[in-house]
């Protein structure tokens, strides 16, 4: 009993020993925390304050492009520049200040200054005479919550005066300084003058205490080596004024772009934006709780963008816009050629879809000076399409043969096809007589390829009856072009390709359309997709997407060597063509004797070329539909002119299209379509030659692999 006593007793007295010691720590903790918060607080709180962080992004040089043989096309020049940051604090006063300061030192453009501009500094300059244009009632108004801050700024704006606005020089170059120190964003610096000169530059150095804010740097502006050539191609880059376009600024965003970044806004530039924006530097900023910089730690240097090896041979690319342009004047001495004002030209690998010459020219007025000047339209290859006529027939064969409608010794006669309710469709020329399809290809039959047509079809042709055909047969013709290029996208590697526009063949002449489809002037398709119709017959019959970037370089800073390779591109091959050998070579053979057999459509212009070429001619009735068109009432008839072509035709190393749209508007006329090809091809062999005989790298080097190589053991090296 005693012994259950005295443990009863235990229990009590050690809970109350653990509810002393939890007391005691309480109690303790409650003190450091009071001294923490009463002695200590104000100054933790500063320390909290004091040391706010604030990362800013600065720019860095964009990446380079050279072409394929490293010449560099597109460069970075770079600029002394003057630029302001403001502090999260800055008041409008303190920047109106030092832009007073700055007026002083340099030369300001102000073109810049919108009438909107003038008033807010007006205002700014004017407070006591803004506020007396605001009535009592307005004010009443305001009091009354009926009109607010930004109401009663309105008004102010709307009832300065035009005497008001009527600035001196010097407060115009102030109001310019200011404008551009207000366009920033906080601490982040804001380029305020371009192309500074050394006067301008030694006179701000030497007074940058009394300018907070401003400082002088080196900016940096893209340069194309070769002026206008292919310059539409390579696209443009935003300036500072315009930062990230609209139409893309959430996207930028989220990429940790600043506002006021430039970015490549069209084609190559912004295609590869990625690639050539590089690794902006990052700087951070520690501030006080009223914003003022405390100091500033360089989070990382940065690097400059990667550059781009593009597939391009810009020799070759010279010479064939130097042909263009002389072929186009020259076919312009002709009669009935007041449409004519434009013509492409693609040179393409057709084993690898390197595109090594895009080209295109186009007469334009200048609206100031009323003369007509050469513009470059290489972007014209991807963005416009055309009727392009017979070039087309080959894929009208291979399909006549993928579906049984023809074999490869099928014979029409060639004699015209008359369809009741249809006027009479007929050859370019009587007499052809009877033809197989590599006959029919080398004199260009369109009576051939109408029969062909009709027995895809399944129609049964009657002369002068009607001529109904299977309701599917412009979609089996569509599937079986699109398979060469035709009618669907190529793939660049470019934005805003177009597909061409297909024709309506809903309508009851349906029958007579599929025949001029089959000689392509039905649906319209562009340079570029002529160029990998081109390709894809050459190579036997693998459609390679075409590339305007061959690599990725690493940068070699200050060097205007090119690094080594980061990425190179294998060729794509987006699909094959279901054809036989025995096809393909029926198509072949029709394609070499049109250029090198007597009675071929292109045997004066190709027949004695060494280099052994292949091809089809096109010639088509279009209706013209250019920048003129607002001219006439009616769309005028004119002629569409066409080349594909390859060689050599046993080993193909290069295959080519040409487009003279509105060529004329005549029945007959000049034949730019073949002059411009035979003087192309001559120039990408002599250019070839030349550069063997000089022991210069070849248009096709074949050292690519062996580059990627030594790169990569480059990159393992420095990475070990």
């Amino acid at each position: 009993m005693n012994t259950k006593k005295k443990k009863k007793a235990l229990v009590p007295f050690r809970l109350n020993m653990l509810f002393f010691i939890v007391f005691v720590l309480f109690s303790m903790l409650v003190l450091r925390l009071g001294i923490v918060q009463i002695v200590y607080g104000e100054d933790f709180k500063r320390e909290i304050e004091r040391t706010e962080d604030v990362t800013v992004n600065n720019p860095v040089p964009r990446g380079k492009m050279y072409d394929r043989n490293k010449k560099v096309i597109v460069d970075n020049i770079p600029n002394d520049a003057i630029t302001y940051t403001r502090s999260q604090t800055t008041k409008a006063e303190d920047m109106l200040k030092v832009a007073e300061k700055l007026a002083s030192m340099i030369e300001m453009d102000t073109e810049k200054v919108r009438e909107r501009d003038k008033k807010d500094y007006w205002i700014l300059r004017h407070s006591k005479e803004a506020e007396k244009k605001i009535t009592k009632k307005e004010m009443q108004q305001f009091q009354a919550k009926k009109l607010d801050d930004k109401d009663l700024y309105q008004l102010q704006l709307d009832r300065i005066t035009k005497d008001e606005l009527n600035f001196s020089p010097e407060e115009l170059e102030i109001l310019a300084i200011y404008r551009e120190f207000n366009s920033g964003y906080a601490l982040t610096p804001q380029i305020v003058k371009k192309h500074v000169t050394p006067q301008e530059l030694a006179a701000v150095n030497e007074n940058l205490d009394e300018l907070p804010g401003v400082d002088t740097t080196t900016d940096w502006e893209r340069h194309y080596a070769f002026d206008k050539t292919l310059k539409t191609v390579l696209g443009k880059v935003t300036d500072s004024d315009e930062g990230l376009p609209k139409e893309r600024l959430d996207y930028y965003r989220s990429r940790d772009y600043s506002r006021n970044d430039r970015v490549g806004k069209s084609y190559l530039e912004m295609q590869y934006e990625d690639v050539l924006h590089g690794q902006k530097a990052k700087v951070k900023n520690k501030t006080d709780k009223a914003g003022n910089v405390l100091d500033t730690v360089v989070v990382s240097e940065g690097a400059r963008g990667k550059d781009l090896v593009l597939s391009i041979d810009m020799d070759l690319q010279l010479a064939v816009e130097k042909i263009i342009e002389e072929e186009l004047m020259r076919a312009k001495q002709n009669r009935a050629t007041g449409l004519l004002d434009r013509a492409f030209v693609v040179l393409m690998d057709p084993h690898t879809g390197e595109v090594l010459t895009m080209a295109g020219k186009r007469l334009e007025r200048n609206q100031e000076t009323g003369r007509t000047e050469m513009q470059d339209f290489a972007l014209g290859n991807i963005t416009t399409s055309y009727n392009v006529g017979s070039t087309v027939k080959g894929a009208t064969i291979l399909t006549g043969l993928k579906t049984g409608a023809i074999s490869t010794g099928t014979v029409f006669y060639d004699t015209p096809i008359l369809i009741k309710g249809t006027p009479p469709k007929k050859s370019w020329r009587a007499g052809l007589g009877s033809l197989n399809p590599v006959g029919a290809l080398k004199v260009s039959s369109n009576v051939y390829m109408f029969r062909t047509a009709i027995n895809v079809g399944k129609g049964n042709y009657v002369p002068q009856q009607t001529l109904s055909l299977s309701d599917d047969v412009f979609d089996v013709f569509r599937n079986s072009f699109s398979q060469f290029g035709l009618g669907v996208k190529t793939g660049i590697d470019l934005p805003n390709e177009m597909f061409g526009f297909k024709g309506n063949e809903n309508v009851p002449e349906r029958s007579g359309l599929l025949l001029d489809y089959s000689i392509g002037q039905f649906d319209t398709y562009t340079p570029m997709q002529l160029a990998q119709y081109a390709a894809t017959i050459a190579n036997g019959g693998s459609r390679i997407q075409p590339r305007m970037v061959k690599e990725i370089r690493e940068p070699k800073l200050d060097s205007n060597e090119v690094g080594p390779v980061l990425q190179s591109f294998e060729p794509n091959v987006l699909n094959k063509v279901d054809v036989t050998p025995e096809w393909m070579a029926t198509v072949h053979e029709g394609f070499r004797q049109v250029m090198q057999s007597p009675g071929g459509t292109a045997y004066g212009s190709f027949g004695n070329a060494p280099y052994r070429p292949a091809g089809k001619t096109g010639t088509a009735q279009a209706f013209y539909d250019g920048p003129l068109r607002k001219n006439y009432s009616a769309p005028p008839q004119t002629m569409n002119l066409s080349l594909i072509g390859y060689a050599p035709y046993d080993n193909p190393e290069v295959a080519m299209s040409v487009m003279v749209p509105w060529a004329y508007e005549s029945n007959t006329g000049h034949h730019a379509n073949n002059d411009i090809g035979r003087r192309v091809l001559d120039a990408y062999f002599e250019l070839k030659k030349k550069r063997a005989e000089e022991n210069m790298n070849p248009i096709k080097p074949d050292q690519q692999v062996e580059e990627k190589k030594e790169g990569d053991e480059l990159r393992e090296e420095i990475s070990q």
